[in-house]
């Protein structure tokens, strides 16, 4: 047997375990006849002891990652020749060559290892040295697998055809992208002659042929033909096909193509929306039909994922996210440790039949993340910077220095209104005057001096200046300022005509950069992608910042034939807590009037007046900042070593390790020299959080792929997994901190120690699977996919840590039976999955268990002496159950695929039902068991709905292109049961005649509802005037608004026989859902020579929400009344102004129900991005050494859309401010 390896290094290969090979280069070993020569390797074996052979493939790893980098590195700097030789022997010429580049030669003929050669070179491209040496001396030669074969040329005969008579055809082939294609295919038409494209996407063809075409060929791109010419240069242009059904998805453990799939699983390749300048893996995924992600307003621009609705009504831990994998093993990580630009594509799998592979984990569905590997040819250098602004996109704003004036007026004149028995009229008047209500019979007291307010009430600026008792130089401003409650600094300010906008104070405009650069390449041996960022976000809220480091490092390595070792090392160090203004309070409980610095320009501290208390006084946010102190933030390393051993008959044994490390760490200083901090209050002080994370998980997988009889194809997957997570956490609050906290966080010894706290928590959970997996197909047109996964987790009952998932998968592809004669249909193929999933996801791995906690107080007794001893003592505040186990989720999934015109036309459609039962629920315990409740496994949710995804080229043309890609989900999740309680349900005459099960009023949960239904009052409109006795039977007035009285058997009757209602459960209704049923998206790209516009939309409609801002009520806190507040711009009631929509000012509901809430419509359709695109010319760039230069524009969150105009409360998809992003980028390709 014949060893060969790496030419540059020495390497030790593992054989099955048991054996070591070292093949140290440069060694020498000849035949026996001496006609086959090979500079190889000497070979040294030695037994490897099976106790030692884990920790042994722990340091192979490991120094196999270093190894194969510094191999990249010499490989991508050793391309050229220097050699000085002056009738030397080839042999002796090609060691030479061997010292520089490693490769190992092989002599086939006689003698060929004596000729004389003479050459002078000097930093001479290899392949052009090879000609010199062997092409110029009649040898022939080839490079595979890291050796150069080399012959003799055969002698031309008679008949064979001159070299005189050859035509030569060179040329270079890339993509549309101006990338050099290596490996493409060069052929002659009708005929055997051909060759491929080099690294560079060069090629060179001689043929004696006059007349033919050429024929130029990709695996993933169209063929193109050109035919024979007088031009011996041609420079060919492949695209790519539109949709190669041979393209190769991520199925969980392995691939499979396309067209053999028989789940329901969508791939999304970040490269073919790069127009858009995704930022963040939400942004790739947005749009994608059956996903619904979140919306982040933060500099970290997260946001949550979710996959055919929600499943459970237990909703801690992500419990309804998807699973996450990462290069094929389980990411336990934040999507922002994954930088976009590393992504080479995200699987989706949405069924039962595709994501039953991951058992006990994949109940929400699983999104596999593929990074990017190196690509055969020269190394490639890509370089990408973002500059970005973040503005507001969507705005609340607060009452403006006239508004606030104008909204305290009518604020106190609101309560002045009552019908005036002289003109019958309902205006602000009261008959009488109390302190209370010094207004009472002062028409126009609340409001400004002006000629049209005397002329209005008929009075003089004597009588409104008598209304109230005012200093002797009081002027007419300080009258009516103190009338509408301005005091203290909002006195003074407004006097003076001074103001501060605490609205714009407290957002901004960030600035956003992103930078990364990647290195990549590949070699027959060995394959690698480095590639660093920065990352550095301002939020549009003062203060939020966010900034990351982020590096990749991914190799893998042909060691042998047989063996393929590889590492991925993921590094994220990133800083994620800043102090942010509270900017709630900021605009709202300060003045326009406040001051923000004081008369010496310092700042202020309590912004509308030293002299007031509580909230009244206001918020500044830059006074508090000099008294505080914060760091914070995550390193994050997460790594994946791989193995893959090809064993005898098509089979393959995989190994993937992933040890992953996370700490945090948080530093807060809180001041107590800050005037409004004590110490002893525990709101200053220093806290110093720190918690470190390891979690490692083991894959074993081996894989078994035949054809027989050509039609007959079978793929096995056997699979072996383990893992663990261990977490510590550790926390000490220094409070009271003597003799000074001058040292800020950076010392804690002299706090308090009956007022600080040391806390810490750790925790352990464990978990392993089996998975046995067949794939079968006959002739490619009827595919069958069948699972079995046994799983077990730590975290669940004693008597249930395991459990056994199914699945089943069918697929026909109807197109390519013989009576199937539909040109027009390219591709149609029909799917039916059926399979049960697990969820494990738990706030707590101990939640089985029961629990110790300190008790609450102490307990005594008396000892033998008579002394009461005081103890402290631990209880038990939770109750074991060993019968907790997996929520299981069923799912069933019927798709169909069609392709039209060549696949110009793609669509897929798919109707799901699934049925999660066991759901994780806290049960009601009666109050003599000493718990309230035990956390168990109940009740059952149904979700159902159909998705349409459909993609189209709708113009290709040689300079213009125009694609859409148009996504439809429609989805409804309903509670089949809850805690299977019953309760009778009774006719007129309390006869029983049915049992129906109890809701979870609590909850807001109801059998035969979704999990987000609205019950609620239902609002129907706002009194008017002309209704004031009808609302005074409601105890309300004019302006309040009206609530259906649906029940109406416990109203009471009153001493005149009219019935006063009365409000309670039995009169709210469903109104509606919070989570979106409908969801749709679209997207269009366009190219124009070197130029491509795109832009893309979504929508999600048909989901609503509640909230109670229209009542006006903004004196909860008597902010107003007793203080100088501002609230937000709104409209609001007035007998001058009414609306059938917004209350008046302090609006009251019925007796009873003081603050009925509306419902509002939260649909909306988003242009969610807009970018555009230009390509330098390549004949411009390209004499820089510059493949590829593109600057590009984008603006995220462009515009929105929202059907109900009654909407003002921020975003309507977040109920919270959306930035809206401007970015100018370029990426430069080497």
């Amino acid at each position: 047997m014949m060893v060969t390896t790496s030419p540059a290094h020495s390497v030790w290969i593992l054989i099955f375990g048991t054996f070591f090979l070292k093949l140290p280069k440069n060694q020498f070993l000849k035949a026996k006849l001496n006609k086959y020569m090979i500079f190889t390797s000497r070979i040294r074996v030695f037994y490897c002891p099976y106790r030692y052979r884990l920790l042994l493939t722990m340091k192979l790893a490991l120094l196999l990652t270093v190894a194969f980098t510094i191999q990249v590195m010499a490989e991508t700097k050793a391309q050229t020749v220097t050699l000085n030789a002056r009738n030397k022997t080839l042999r002796e010429v090609l060691l030479e060559i061997q010292k520089q580049h490693g490769y190992s030669f092989l002599f086939r003929g006689d003698n060929i290892a004596d000729r004389r050669i003479t050459a002078q070179l000097n930093q001479v491209d290899f392949v052009d040295a090879m000609r010199v040496i062997l092409d110029e001396n009649g040898f022939a030669w080839s490079l595979e697998d890291g050796i150069i074969t080399i012959r003799k040329k055969p002698q031309v005969t008679a008949t064979q055809i001159s070299p005189l008579q050859l035509r030569s055809f060179s040329g270079r082939v890339t993509d549309e992208h101006n990338t050099p294609l290596p490996g493409a295919t060069v052929s002659i038409k009708g005929t055997t002659a051909g060759t491929k494209t080099n690294e560079n996407g060069v090629f060179e063809i001689k043929t004696s042929l006059a007349n033919g075409i050429f024929v130029f060929s990709l695996m993933g791109y169209a063929p193109v033909e050109v035919p024979f010419n007088s031009n011996t240069t041609i420079n060919v242009t492949l695209k790519e096909t539109l949709s190669d059904l041979d393209e190769v998805v991520v199925v969980g453990y392995g691939t499979a193509r396309k067209s053999d799939l028989t789940g329901a699983i969508t791939q999304l390749k970040p490269d073919e929306i790069a127009d858009e300048n995704p930022r963040t893996v939400q942004d790739i995924l947005r749009g994608t039909p059956g996903l619904t992600i979140g919306l982040d307003a933060s500099a970290k621009n997260g946001g949550s994922i979710n996959i055919r609705g929600q499943r459970s009504v237990y909703t801690e831990a992500n419990h309804n996210s998807p699973l996450l994998i990462l290069d094929g093993v389980i990411f336990y990580g934040e999507l922002s440790e994954i930088n976009p630009d590393d992504i080479e594509q995200i699987d989706v799998l949405k069924d039962a039949s595709a994501a039953a592979v991951y058992g006990a984990q994949s109940a929400n569905g699983v999104l596999i993340i593929t990074t990017k590997k190196g690509k055969q040819g020269k190394p490639k250098i890509n370089f990408t910077s973002n500059l970005g602004l973040s503005t507001m996109g969507a705005n609340r704003p607060v009452w403006g220095p006239e508004g606030y004036l104008q909204y305290r007026q009518d604020w106190y004149i609101a309560g002045t209104y009552d019908i005036n028995p002289t003109t019958g009229n309902y205006e602000p008047y009261m008959s009488g005057s109390t302190d209370a209500l010094p207004a009472k019979g002062k028409p126009g007291y609340y409001e400004k001096l002006t000629p049209e307010m005397l002329a209005k009430y008929g009075i003089t600026e004597a009588d409104w200046r008598a209304y109230s008792v005012n200093g002797a130089d009081a002027s007419n401003e300080e009258i009516f300022a103190r009338r509408i409650g301005l005091d203290h600094n909002v006195l003074t300010n407004y006097l003076a005509g001074k103001t501060f906008d605490w609205y714009d104070h407290s957002f901004r405009n960030g600035f956003n950069q992103d930078h990364n650069v990647s290195i990549s390449g590949a070699s027959d041996k060995i394959n690698y992608y480095m590639s660093a960022g920065y990352l550095s976000n301002q939020g549009v809220i003062v203060g939020d910042n966010y900034r990351a480091v982020r590096s990749n490092l991914k190799v893998d390595g042909k060691v042998t034939d047989w063996l393929n070792i590889g590492a991925n090392i993921n590094f994220q160090d990133r800083t994620d807590g800043n102090i942010a203004t509270d900017w709630g309070r900021a605009i709202t409980l300060n003045s326009p009037f406040g001051s923000y610095r004081d008369e010496n320009g310092n700042l202020e501290v309590h912004p509308q007046g030293s002299g007031l208390t509580g909230l009244i006084r206001g918020y500044n946010y830059d006074f508090d900042r000099q008294f505080q102190d914060l760091e914070s933030g995550y390193t994050v390393l997460n790594s994946i070593f791989t193995a893959k051993i090809k064993l005898p008959f098509n089979i393959t044994y995989s190994f993937n390790g992933s040890p992953r490390y996370q700490w945090f760490y948080k530093r807060y200083f809180a001041s107590s020299t800050h005037p409004d901090w004590n110490p002893l209050s525990n709101n200053a002080g220093v806290d110093r959080e720190n918690s470190k994370r390891f979690d490692w998980s083991i894959n074993n997988t081996i894989n078994w792929e035949q054809t027989f009889a050509e039609k007959h194809r079978v793929n096995i997957t056997l699979v072996q997994e383990a893992e663990e997570r261990r977490y510590w956490w550790d926390v000490i609050r220094a409070r009271n901190i003597t003799p000074t906290d001058a040292l800020g966080f950076h010392e804690t010894s002299g706090g308090d120690r009956l007022r600080s706290e040391f806390d810490t928590e750790d925790s352990r959970q464990t978990a392993d699977g089996m998975l046995a997996r067949l794939f079968y197909s006959y002739d490619d047109k009827y595919m069958f996919t069948g699972s079995v996964r046994r799983d077990g987790y730590s975290a669940f009952g004693t008597s249930n840590p395991r459990a056994t998932f199914l699945s089943a998968g069918l697929a026909w592809t109807f197109t390519k039976e013989n009576f199937f004669n539909w040109n027009a249909m390219s591709n149609g193929k029909l799917r039916l999955s059926y399979g049960q999933n697990g969820n494990r996801s738990l706030a707590n791995p101990y939640i089985a268990l029961a629990n110790l906690a300190n008790g609450v107080g102490t307990q005594g007794y008396i000892n033998a002496n008579g002394d009461y001893i005081q103890y402290q003592y631990l209880r038990i505040d939770r109750l074991a159950n060993k019968d907790l186990q997996w929520e299981k989720t069923a799912s069933f999934n019927i798709g169909l695929d069609f392709g039209f015109l060549d696949n110009r036309i793609a669509t897929t459609l798919d109707y799901f039902q699934m049925s999660t039962t066991d759901m994780i629920m806290n049960q009601s315990l009666p109050n003599f068991s000493g718990f309230t409740s035990i956390t168990t496994n109940l009740g059952e949710v149904q979700n159902n709905g159909f998705e349409i995804a459909i993609n189209t080229q709708n113009i290709m043309k040689k300079d213009f292109s125009w694609s859409t890609s148009f996504g439809f989900s429609k989805y409804k999740n309903t509670i089949k049961h809850l805690y299977y309680q019953y309760q009778d349900v009774l006719d007129a005459n309390g006869n029983v005649v049915a049992s129906k099960e109890v809701d979870d009023i609590g909850n807001g949960w109801f059998i035969g509802q979704p999990i987000s239904a609205i019950w609620n009052y239902k609002v129907t409109g706002i009194w008017q005037v002309d209704e004031i006795d009808e609302a005074a039977r409601y105890g309300q007035r004019p302006g309040d608004p009206k609530v259906a009285n649906n029940y109406t058997a416990d109203d009471i009757q009153n001493a005149d026989g009219s019935m006063r209602p009365v409000y309670n459960d039995n009169d709210k209704e469903f109104l509606g859902q919070t989570q979106a049923p409908i969801m749709w998206s679209l997207r269009n790209n366009f190219t124009y020579k070197n130029f491509n516009f795109s832009f893309n939309i979504y929508s999600y409609w048909g989901h609503k929400s509640t909230n109670g801002a229209y009542l006006n009520q903004d004196n909860g806190t008597s902010t107003i009344s007793q203080g100088l507040a501002n609230t937000y711009e709104k409209p609001y009631w007035t007998p001058e102004n009414p609306s059938d929509f917004w209350a008046r000012l302090e609006s009251k509901g019925p007796a009873g129900l003081n603050a009925p809430q509306r419902v509002f419509d939260r649909s909306f359709i988003r242009l969610d991005n807009i970018s555009l695109g230009y390509a330098l010319p390549s004949k411009l760039i390209s004499r820089y050494h510059i493949e590829n230069i593109r600057v590009f524009g984008s603006v995220r969150n462009a515009a929105v859309w929202r059907k109900d105009k009654n909407w003002r409360y921020w975003d309507i998809e977040t109920g919270a401010m959306a930035p809206r992003i401007f970015t100018l980028g370029v990426n430069l390709t080497f």
